[in-house]
């Protein structure tokens, strides 16, 4: 493999709290093992345009307790094309990037795995979403600081419900992964999370209102996984239907997850994760995702990461069944 100077970093996709974190450790990891370090902008829109700066140590100096990105970020549909990512190769020899380093959810890595296979290109992914949905590591950057938020909303929300008797209908992000919904209705003691994980069969819905509320409870809180079909919003409208004795609401948390400044545990991932991507390439790693798993840095290669479903531990359903009681 031809020898690494120069290490590109980009941010790409869905902004997540953490994300600056991973930004600082990439490149003061890279400079303090004798790599130069470029950072480019708007994701892969500006990789493609050419939006790319030389970074010092000091161009991440107090970044670190921030939220979003402020390398920026963007959904490229150009980068989905051969002609788009020929044109991102041909940027990254001008600029004399050797390798690259993205922080980004599973289209961002997926990206990063085509584009690596095309052009013989070591690309290094870290997991940077809210979504918790990369397989391999046991967490990613801003999930667990948009638990929190979504646990500070949902105890303000449990104030309201009981003052005036409603079934509140939260509904949180996650695309096709119920991590969020799971762990922060737990969290913040709701009767519910319906999550795409749980397909048992029984309607969500009906097994929880026999179960919970036509028992014992005047108000309650449900948290649900984002839906282009199934969300808060029908779910509400078919309580009013099939349970108009109740008084419902909705609350969609919607971008208010993704801001705010990381937790120490978001921090703490990302630093270990920037570090892991500096340390893979110094070992001769291409193309792989670091995690961390069991407090342990792993590598991962892209088609396990974005290939690979990851699970929800089906106890952590019971769980909530049982305490929601």
């Amino acid at each position: 493999m031809a020898r690494i100077n120069c290490i590109g970093i980009l941010t790409s996709g869905g902004d997540a709290p953490g994300m600056n974190a991973a930004i600082r450790a990439v490149t003061r990891s890279a400079i303090a093992n004798g790599f130069t370090v470029k950072g480019i902008y708007r994701g892969y829109d500006g990789l493609i345009a050419g939006d790319v700066r030389p970074f010092t140590t000091e161009n991440v100096s107090n970044i670190i307790q921030t939220g979003g990105t402020i390398l920026r970020t963007a959904r490229s549909k150009a980068f989905c094309t051969p002609e788009g990512r020929e044109q991102a190769y041909t940027v990254l020899k001008r600029e004399g990037i050797d390798a690259l380093v993205v922080i980004g959810g599973n289209g961002s890595l997926t990206g990063a795995k085509v584009f690596a296979e095309e052009y013989d290109y070591p690309c290094i992914g870290l997991p940077g979403t809210i979504d918790n949905d990369l397989y391999g590591t046991d967490s990613t950057i801003g999930y667990d600081t948009t638990l929190n938020t979504i646990l500070q909303c949902a105890d303000k929300i449990r104030d309201t419900a009981n003052s005036h008797e409603r079934i509140f209908f939260i509904e949180v992000m996650g695309r096709d992964a119920g991590f969020l919904a799971q762990y922060s209705a737990i969290a913040a003691g709701a009767e519910a999370a319906i999550i795409p994980e749980d397909n048992t069969g029984k309607d969500q819905l009906i097994e929880f209102m026999e179960r919970g509320i036509r028992k014992s409870k005047k108000s309650c809180i449900v948290i649900v996984s984002e839906s282009p079909t199934c969300g808060a919003l029908y779910y509400a409208k078919r309580v009013n239907e099939e349970y108009p004795e109740f008084d419902v609401r909705v609350s969609i948390l919607g971008h208010l997850q993704r801001g705010g400044s990381p937790t120490a545990h978001d921090r703490i991932l990302a630093s270990l994760v920037g570090y892991g991507a500096v340390q893979a390439l110094l070992q001769g790693q291409r193309n792989v995702m670091v995690g961390v798993r069991n407090n342990e840095i792993v590598y991962v290669p892209f088609i396990e990461a974005i290939g690979k479903r990851k699970p929800i531990n089906k106890e952590v359903i019971k769980v909530l069944g049982q305490l929601s009681i």
